[in-house]
Formats: C-alpha cells, sequence, structure tokens
C-alpha cells in the first residue's frame, strides 16, 4: 500500500469520519451489552470486545470504514459453551478462532466470495434489514405512548435534519437525534427504558487476561467445534459486508487482508477479556450514511466506545433505547434493498428464488451461514442446469465413406454429460466415426467417463473413432483420467457402464 492511499485512509475525511465514528460508538454501547446477555456473559466482555476489535480492525483491517465489534450471530454460537464451561473457555476459543481466521486468510479464502452471486448478497442485505427492524419491536411493545412519540420524534430529525442549510450536511443526523432525544428525556425527567437499563457499564479499562484453562488437548477437543463455527461465521459475515460497503462507497477492499485483520482483532479481544466478533453491517450502514469512509472512523468508534462506557458512564447510561432505536431503524430502511422487489418482474425466475430463499433461511434460522450456504447452493444449481442447457450435439452422414462426423457444442460436465451420451446412436452401422470438439470444453472427471462410454460402444459395434479438435485444458483431463486409449481399462469401463 502506497503511502498516499494510507494517508488518504486516514486523514483524508478527518471531521466526517471523527463525528460518523461518534454515532457508532453510542450505537454499539447497547448492541454490545445485549450480545453480551445473549451469549450469558457480563456486558463488559462485549464492550470490550467491540472497543478492541473496533481498533485493531482500524489499523490492520481490509475494508477502510467498515465498522467490527460483538455481534449477535457469534453470540448465539456461544451459547452452550459458556453455560456448560464457562468464561474462561469462551476466551480461550475466540483466540483459537483468531488463529484459524489468520490461517484462513494465509490460504486467501477470502476470493471465495466471487463464488457468491449477486441474488445472494442481495437476499442477505435484505434479511439483515428484517433482522435489524425486528431486534428493535422489544422497545416498542407494551411501553407508553412516550416511547413512541419519542422514536417518531427520532425518525423525523434523522430524515428532515440533513435538509437544513449549512449544519443539515455537516453534522450527522443521528448523532443530532440522539443527542437531542437525551436531553429532552433528561429534562423533561421522561421515564423511559435507558442504556443503563440495559446493564452495568463497566468502571475500569481492560486489562489483558489469559484464559485460565488448562493447555492440553481435552481444552483442545472442547473448543474447536465452537472455534471453526465462530471462524466461518465471523468471516462470512465479515466478507458479506465488505461486499456490501464496497457497494456503498463505490471502492474495493482486500479480502484476504480482511481475514486477516478479523483474526487479528480476535486474538485481541480474546487477551483483554472479551468475547469473539466480526462485522456489522448495521453500524457499518450507519458508518458510511453519516459520512464515515475511513480507518478513522473505525477507529474512533472503538476509542469513544471505551471512553464513554468508563469515564462518562453515567451521562451514557440515560441516553433513551428510543434514539437508538430510530437509529436502527433508520439503518433498516437504508439496508434494506427497495430496488429488489421492483426487479423481482424484471429479473429471471431462479434469481428471484435464490434471493428470497437466502431471505427466508436467515430470517427464520437467524443465522447468516445457513442462509448464504442455501442461496450459494440454489445459485449452483441453477446456474449448472442453466449451462448445462447448452450443449448439443449435431451431425452429418458421408455415406461415400461411411463416415458420421458429430460436433459437440457447449460445456461437458457433471450436470450435461448423461446428455451428452444421449446424442449418439450406437446401432447405426457405420465404418467410421469422428467425434469434433473444437467448440465443446471437458470439465470433470463426469465428462470424461461420458466420452470414455462413447469412444468405446461405438468400437464395440465395430466403427473406428477419432477424437479431434479437442483443445488444450480438455486434452489434460482427458489424457489424464480416460480408458478409451488404454486397452486395459477398456472392459472395466464397458462393465461399469
Amino acid at each position: 500500500m502506497s503511502l498516499y492511499t494510507t494517508r488518504q485512509q486516514w486523514l483524508g475525511n478527518i471531521r466526517a469520519d471523527v463525528l460518523a465514528g461518534t454515532v457508532v460508538a453510542l450505537a454499539l454501547i447497547p448492541e454490545a451489552i445485549a450480545f453480551s446477555i445473549i451469549a450469558g456473559v457480563d456486558p463488559k466482555v462485549g464492550l470490550y470486545a467491540s472497543f478492541c476489535i473496533a481498533v485493531i480492525t482500524a489499523i490492520v483491517g481490509g475494508r477502510p470504514g467498515m465498522i467490527s465489534a460483538a455481534t449477535g450471530a457469534m453470540a448465539l454460537l456461544m451459547v452452550t459453551l459458556v453455560r456448560e464451561h464457562g468464561l474462561q473457555y469462551l476466551l480461550a476459543a475466540t483466540l483459537l478462532t483468531g488463529v484459524l481466521q489468520i490461517i484462513a486468510g494465509f490460504l486467501k479464502l477470502g476470493n471465495l466470495m466471487s463464488f457468491v452471486s449477486r441474488s445472494v448478497v442481495t437476499g442477505f442485505v435484505n434479511a439483515l434489514a428484517i433482522l435489524i427492524f425486528m431486534a428493535q419491536l422489544p422497545e416498542l411493545t407494551n411501553v407508553t405512548w412516550h416511547v413512541y412519540a419519542m422514536t417518531a420524534a427520532g425518525l423525523g430529525i434523522i430524515y428532515l435534519f440533513p435538509y437544513l442549510p449549512v449544519v443539515g450536511k455537516s453534522i450527522p443526523s443521528p448523532l443530532v437525534c440522539i443527542v437531542s432525544l437525551t436531553l429532552v428525556a433528561m429534562v423533561i425527567g421522561l421515564d423511559i427504558r435507558t442504556v443503563g437499563d440495559m446493564g452495568e457499564l463497566p468502571d475500569t479499562l481492560p486489562l489483558f487476561l489469559w484464559p485460565d484453562v488448562p493447555l492440553n488437548l481435552e481444552t483442545l477437543k472442547i473448543i474447536f467445534p465452537y472455534s471453526i463455527s465462530l471462524a466461518v461465521v465471523g468471516l462470512l459475515e465479515s466478507m458479506m459486508t465488505a461486499t456490501i460497503v464496497d457497494d456503498l462507497t463505490d471502492t474495493p477492499s482486500d479480502k484476504n487482508r480482511e481475514c486477516k485483520g478479523q483474526g487479528i482483532a480476535n486474538i485481541g479481544a480474546g487477551m483483554l477479556g472479551g468475547m469473539a466478533g466480526c462485522a456489522m453491517i448495521g453500524q457499518s450502514v450507519i458508518n458510511v450514511k453519516s459520512g464515515g469512509r475511513g480507518r478513522l472512523s473505525t477507529l474512533v468508534a472503538g476509542v469513544f466506545l471505551i471512553i464513554m462506557v468508563v469515564f462518562l458512564g453515567p451521562w451514557i447510561s440515560q441516553i433513551p433505547m428510543a434514539a437508538l432505536v430510530a437509529v436502527m431503524i433508520m439503518v433498516s430502511i437504508g439496508t434494506f434493498s427497495w430496488q429488489s422487489i421492483v426487479d423481482l418482474k424484471k429479473h429471471p425466475l431462479s434469481s428471484n428464488l435464490v434471493m428470497m430463499a437466502t431471505v427466508a433461511v436467515v430470517v427464520s434460522t437467524h443465522n447468516l451461514a445457513y442462509g448464504v450456504f442455501v442461496g450459494v447452493l440454489l445459485a449452483s444449481l441453477f446456474f449448472a442446469n442453466k449451462v448445462s442447457h447448452f450443449m448439443y450435439v449435431t451431425s452429418e452422414l458421408e455415406a461415400t465413406d461411411n463416415l458420421r462426423t458429430y460436433r459437440v457444442v457447449g460445456q461437458v460436465f457433471f450436470n450435461s454429460a448423461d446428455k451428452f451420451s444421449a446424442q449418439f446412436d450406437f446401432k447405426e452401422a457405420l465404418d467410421r466415426v469422428v467425434i469434433d470438439l473444437s467448440r465443446a470444453h471437458f470439465w470433470d472427471i463426469s465428462a470424461v467417463a461420458a466420452l470414455d462410454k462413447v469412444v468405446i460402444k461405438f468400437r464395440r459395434e465395430g466403427a473406428a473413432v477419432e477424437v479431434v479438435g479437442m483443445n488444450e485444458a480438455s486434452t489434460t483431463i482427458v489424457d489424464r483420467f480416460g480408458h478409451h486409449d488404454k486397452p486395459e481399462d477398456i472392459d472395466r469401463v464397458l462393465g461399469e457402464h
């Protein structure tokens, strides 16, 4: 990375990054507390993790402007480990999670994002928008009218403040919303739920803490299944969020560097008494919508978070949850791809099914990994089926030489191999058969096996077979795995078919 690029990422947007980071820090506090409660640990575990992960990914992550911290998706995976073995084993699992993610970075597993189709990304975004909105409903259920009034007022500030001349574009409206509603609640003395009601804020900075667990194979057997799940889900959510922020900011990111950065951050979190975390799409959208673009915004979010909870706890605890609910509703509305609803009429049915299946699985299971897995699987199946339809075989007969030439066009692989074999008439009495593959490509051993079957069957019927026009890549795989030119294998191939 050049000095100019580094300078731009840190100092190219100072004012907006600082303000955006402040908004994110305020929004992170109740989220971190809530996720700690889900995991069954003290609120400070989530707060310390959010501070540490945000600061470290700001420095070593691969996506400037993206916010990483403790998350609900990761917290859900920790519940059983914490309940059965306690906090110390969670810290050990967090360290191992970081190591696995660093290894994934060096193995360049971030490149696997190229297999995630646009329909899956859209489904992932829409599902998260729905989950973010649903997460706010408990704060709007069985409450007094004051809460609804404050939430509505917050949404009004968020969407109308930017239209004010001069100040409207210079100060993030979510920050104005939080500060304004907090002052109103304190002055009037409204009896509504606040951040302080979520849990006790820590009053000390985090300290270095090596997990108090036996360093033996038994410990590894306990934590490894949890660590591998945390590593996979964490990287998946981080890579998907990075892709979304790429689109929002129209800038690229280094996915493999992000894998390593997430790993280093989780190791740091585990050593400071925090739980494992990953990228947060909600807070990342808040950051981008508030003007945050560089690494400074992520650093400010982490640093301000710890300063606020440790040194400004009495003030932070007075922030009404209604203000933060308004911010998160804004995030939900801004995250959802409304264009995807319009595109349902224009996009192919297969793309729509992939998108909706991803949404349905994520929302029903609250597990991002399941949703993305189902989406990628469906997209792959639809793609394989579509490509197989473009494979066809034509033929022409030269009666004088009793020669038939078959010309194969398209991709021959596991899904089109049977169709390929079915295009040949083995009962036709021929002296010679030419199979022209100059416009075809063989991809896998299923395709090679189909070619073996065709050639050997023709030879069994007494025809001389010549395969011509095969490209270099197809020749390599056929030479390696094919049997039709290896007499010792012909009987076995015929037996298999």
